[in-house]
């Protein structure tokens, strides 16, 4: 482990302290698959309650997942689980569709943050929100963070989760769905991804509000009405 790997584990864990104050517990949540134009998305919640030298060693890489690999995110993401309590939660493209995608990732991460909290059995939590809204119809202590993912143990612990679960879901949809490279943009609208839609239509899998740049919209009006497959 480097001096500089040293540092940032312990960074992120002293975050997570100073906002501890008259809590018993600090939880972080955050999302995946906010922007993609297919697959659901995906919210998780982490709480470390013993935080240790032996902890930090086993997370010496965490980070926010976007700045990881995808072999480092999968190695933490065994390694966060058996360290943590710990909540994913999946919403549906028919969720994002009904309520968009903004309160279907909030909704994803209250009934993360709930479930740990509940199962931490104390009144004393302070959930840590990554980005700037905070959850909704939550009536417990909770403080936004701005790229929290890169500031806090717990919600870069909860950003791996949820990030390898969504990882997982889309290679495995590209099982059935093998035209649209799912395996490897896992749903991102890249150039090769929209060229397969243009050419094979959407599927149920694909948000259709998202594709009304790429469709038109007697094409948008017949993915929402289930003609794709």
């Amino acid at each position: 482990m480097t001096t500089k790997q040293k540092t940032k584990i312990h960074e992120l864990f002293e975050f997570d302290h100073t906002h501890k104050q008259d809590y018993e517990y600090i939880i972080g949540t955050d999302e995946a698959g906010r922007g993609p134009g297919a697959g659901p998305v995906f919210a998780a919640a982490v709480c470390f309650t013993q935080i240790n030298d032996a902890l930090f060693e086993k997370l010496a890489i965490l980070n926010d997942s976007k700045q990881l690999s995808e072999k480092h995110r999968e190695e933490l993401y065994d390694i966060i689980k058996e360290n943590c309590i710990y909540k994913i939660q999946q919403g549906s493209v028919e969720d994002i569709e009904k309520m968009n995608i903004l309160n279907t990732s909030l909704e994803c991460m209250r009934i993360s943050c709930v479930d740990v909290e509940n199962r931490l059995n104390s009144k004393k939590c302070l959930v840590l929100v990554d980005g700037n809204k905070k959850i909704k119809n939550f009536n417990k202590p909770q403080i936004t963070v701005v790229k929290g993912d890169s500031k806090s143990a717990a919600i870069a612990a909860a950003s791996i989760l949820a990030k390898v679960e969504r990882d997982r879901f889309m290679k495995e949809l590209s099982v059935e769905y093998p035209q649209y490279g799912w395996e490897q943009n896992k749903g991102y609208l890249t150039a090769s991804h929209v060229d397969a839609i243009k050419k094979y239509g959407p599927t149920k899998w694909h948000r259709a509000k998202f594709l009304r740049k790429i469709l038109g919209e007697e094409e948008e009006t017949s993915s929402q009405l289930g003609l794709f497959s």
